[in-house]
């Protein structure tokens, strides 16, 4: 795995349960700003039974960016750490965003 990959694992590994974080932020976290977009493909190719939370991960709208069955997914996992979510994947940032420790 590259220097990229491994330390963006580890800024999303240190998001607190019941938190969120956005693609940009941990991208910045992690030394890289301006890679959103690469967060984004990283935590959609994650291994089945990864124990990265990825579901923490959302977009800069305040929103999840998943649609289908992974949407409902990624809602449920949030919903099951007590944050509230739309049914259409949106939430409050002001209130559930993780500001970090780079």
């Amino acid at each position: 795995m590259d220097d990229f990959s491994n330390q963006i694992y580890s800024q999303v590994h240190q998001i607190p349960f019941g938190r969120v974080s956005t693609y940009g932020d941990i991208a910045k976290f992690a030394g890289y700003p301006g890679y959103a977009r690469h967060v984004g493909r990283l935590m959609a190719t994650l291994p089945e039974g990864s124990t990265i939370p990825w579901h923490r991960v959302i977009n800069s709208q305040g929103r999840i960016s998943l649609t289908g069955d992974a949407l409902l997914r990624q809602i449920a996992a949030l919903r099951a750490e007590d944050i509230e979510v739309s049914d259409s994947g949106r939430l409050s940032l002001r209130y559930y965003r993780w500001q970090g420790h780079s």
